[in-house]
């Protein structure tokens, strides 16, 4: 019923559960308590089966037998599937051509699935998995870049960004300096494994539970493994525990390796990869070679630079052509330089096909610069930090303008890092650690620092777009689906906030629902940082225009413009000449339902203003950059060379945050995994080419005591994105990445020398210091 408003809301549209509220995540308490469903959880009907992999222990061969007969006969083993059993392709690359799912015949690294295993449990199935031998005709495997390199064989061809004359500007720099670096890959190690749960329908259609950042990609490659078009599968994720990437590629052959077997046994199956297959079998980080020259004069500043940087890709192209699209526009990061030859390219070796991982390629071409600062610094005898700050792009006299023709905005470049410096207390600690490390001839600390750069799009264009679907119900509840999945980084509160502040109501007043192909179709993956960008806005035109619709039902009823309808605090309020006058939002959804009106809506966006010419290698590839800078104090054990980070201090710029509190998890949650890559996870082949760093016996990643005891994180403030982004707010999960650099750069500078390989091992410290003499 119309009522007068006692009051006018202070803020329409209001934030108690919108944009910029500090809530928790929406699945914090069920995280918690074990109440969080994820794929494994989902009671398995009568009659599931389960799979298991045979993997290969070669690393390159030919596979002349497959011997399954014993297999065959151990208890509870339905059937053992290969090559010969697909019905559509046994192909599963995700960009390109020619990835199989079984290896026929060739095999290409050491943890190539050969076959499928399908039992009644899955303890028989990965007993009787083990018993499958293969006979394979070895072949020479190429294991390092190095190798690669000399035979030029690529999975993608070399991209290469020119400005100038390099060679020229390095010639006549008063200075010149050569070398050569390496950083290793990273294990995605997500909580959750590798696991997708198909159940077959009638028709031929199936329907695939998957933990998986892209479900439509899922679909498509199901579909062509079993030779059906996309509409015959159903691909749903409500959750991942965790994914870095490490489930945008790898999830879809794992998904359709499950469907595969539906489809013949005609009976729901289970494949959820154990930890050790999960790690042999699924791609990691890019590790990259780095080789460089660069010329500069006796103030730091950089006039030329020629660099290669040279990931290892692994098999196949899985996606190392975004990877290396992405390290190249990155290598540079927050410095300019007014000539230079960047060239990357992916070589081809026989490892596990490596894939994305947050960042995709930014980390690791931002430590190119980061190299050349530290050893052009080091030559000099200047700090890194002034070297770094009289190149930084469009202060001073810079040029604000990327090798690719793309601009940043210089001013923010310089006000993180004088506001990280501040915050940190540089100067005074600087003094503090000199003092510590004088008196201190075995323990030793380091103080280093790191500004970031880093550009939020997909590099390929046709994936910035998103979807969403909205319903509102007769008694005011909302129903919202988006093509954006959660895998705890709080997306699906955020996408939710959105709805609030467009509707005026309550969190507690929206369902949130599981990332269906069914619901929304052909979407982007949740990945690159631009879930809430994307989403955000799709889920924002599909609720506004239910709004317009309710909108207009008040407006007749009142005799007003629809524009004067006002949605807040749970209500549909407007000012007219008389008194004010108000509905209950729930109300007012009755209320178009009774009038035969819509409330239902679908949401599209696409990201404006991005191009890229592939040929000229120059566009404008990125909708915005987001900026950041940290500082890091450790602490070296010269005798051993184990380290500590003792304190962090970052500060990152999210534009005018959506959700603060999720906000200052994903920087902190991203400096730590950074830090990890960069000093402790360790991935190791032996020289058979098998990967030996299988488990958390042998491959660490950072545990709590690992954490900065002092761990400072805090927004930029005052700086919303200049853009037209979801309610001006910027991307978050990727960029604070990239500050756990600062606790490579306290490392050399604890040390004393500029020359350290990633990771930063125990070890690799010894031998640089050892090196350094």
């Amino acid at each position: 019923m119309d009522r007068p408003l006692p009051r006018v809301p202070a803020e329409p549209g209001g934030r108690k559960s919108g944009p910029s509220a500090a809530l928790r995540h929406d699945s914090a308490l069920r995280h918690s308590t074990g109440e969080a469903r994820y794929a494994d959880d989902i009671p398995e009907v009568p009659g599931t089966l389960h799979a298991a992999l045979v993997l290969s222990t070669v690393p390159h061969g030919r596979l002349t037998a497959l011997h399954t007969e014993i297999a065959r006969a151990m208890p509870g083993v339905v059937a053992v599937l290969g090559a010969r059993d697909i019905p559509g392709e046994n192909d599963i690359a995700p960009a390109a051509k020619g990835e199989p799912l079984f290896a026929d015949p060739l095999l290409e690294f050491a943890g190539m699935p050969l076959a499928l295993v399908v039992a009644a449990a899955r303890d028989e199935a990965l007993r009787a998995a083990q018993a499958v031998t293969a006979e394979i005709a070895p072949l020479e495997p190429v294991l390092t870049i190095e190798h690669a390199l000399q035979l030029g064989q690529n999975v993608v061809p070399p991209q290469v960004i020119r400005r100038g004359d390099a060679a020229a500007a390095i010639a006549a720099a008063p200075r010149k300096l050569t070398a050569e670096f390496r950083a290793g890959g990273q294990e995605h190690f997500y909580l959750e494994g590798q696991v997708a749960l198909a159940t077959p329908g009638e028709g031929g259609d199936i329907a695939v539970v998957s933990s998986t950042q892209h479900p439509s990609e899922v679909q498509h490659i199901v579909a062509r493994v079993l030779g059906c078009d996309y509409n015959r599968v159903t691909v749903t994720c409500r959750r991942m525990g965790g994914g870095f990437g490490g489930k945008e590629s790898n999830a879809s052959w794992v998904a359709a390796a499950a469907a595969l077997a539906a489809r013949i046994t005609n009976r729901p199956v289970k494949l959820r990869l154990p930890r050790r297959a999960d790690m042999i079998a699924t791609g990691k980080r890019h590790p990259f070679l780095y080789r460089w020259t660069a010329g500069f004069d006796e103030t730091g500043r950089i006039a030329g630079l020629e660099a290669l940087l040279a990931a290892d890709g692994g098999w196949s192209v899985d996606m190392s052509g975004g990877v290396v699209f992405r390290a190249i526009t990155h290598a540079v990061n927050c410095c300019d330089v007014p000539a230079l030859t960047l060239t990357a390219q992916a070589v081809k070796t026989n490892t596990v096909s490596h894939t994305a991982f947050r960042g995709f390629g930014g980390p690791q071409g931002a430590l190119l610069m980061e190299d050349v600062v530290h050893r052009v610094a080091a030559a000099l005898g200047r700090t890194p930090e002034e070297v770094r700050a009289r190149n930084f792009l469009g202060v001073g006299g810079n040029s604000a303008e990327l090798p690719y023709g793309q601009s940043v905005e210089g001013e923010l470049i310089g006000r993180v890092w004088a506001e990280a410096k501040r915050d940190s207390e540089w100067d005074r600690r600087r003094a503090e650690i000199a003092a510590f490390n004088a008196q201190h001839p075995v323990l030793r600390r380091g103080l280093g620092s790191m500004v970031l750069a880093f550009g939020i799009s997909f590099g390929i264009q046709h994936l910035n777009q998103a979807g969403a679907l909205v319903h509102v119900y007769s008694d005011g509840s909302v129903r919202l689906n988006h093509g954006g999945t959660e895998m705890g980084q709080g997306l699906f509160v955020k996408i939710a906030q959105v709805v609030c502040d467009v509707f005026g109501v309550d969190l507690d007043r929206v369902a949130i629902t599981a990332t269906s192909t069914a619901e929304v179709p052909n979407t982007a993956p949740t990945a690159a940082s631009t879930g809430s960008d994307l989403n955000g806005w799709a889920a924002h035109n599909a609720a506004t225009a239910i709004r317009g619709r309710m909108a207009e039902v008040a407006a007749r009823r009142w005799g007003i413009a629809p524009e004067a309808v006002v949605f807040a605090d749970n209500r549909a309020w407007a000012e007219r000449v008389g008194g004010n006058v108000f509905l209950e939002f729930s109300e007012l959804a009755k209320l178009c339902f009774l009038e035969r009106v819509s409330l239902s809506a679908t949401g599209f966006y696409k990201t404006p203003d991005i191009h890229w010419d592939r040929e000229a290698m120059r566009g404008h590839p990125f909708f915005y950059f987001s900026y950041g800078a940290a500082v890091a104090e450790v602490i070296v054990d010269t005798l051993t060379g184990e380290h500590r980070c003792l304190r962090a201090d970052l500060l990152q710029d999210c534009g005018r945050s959506l959700n603060p509190a999720v906000d200052r998890g994903q920087i902190e949650g991203a400096f730590v995994q950074g830090m990890g890559w960069l000093t402790c996870e360790e991935l190791w082949w032996d020289a058979a080419g098998r990967l030996r760093t299988v488990g958390p016996s042998t491959y660490k990643i950072p545990g709590s005591r690992d954490v900065p005891p002092v761990f400072n994180t805090r927004l930029l403030e005052g700086a919303p994105a200049r853009v037209e982004t979801i309610f001006r707010s910027k991307a978050v999960g990727e960029p604070p990445l990239l500050l756990a650099t600062s606790v490579w750069n306290a490392l050399k500078d604890a040390i004393g020398t500029p020359a350290l390989d990633l990771p930063a091992t125990p070890e690799r410290v010894l031998m640089a210091l050892r090196a350094k003499g």
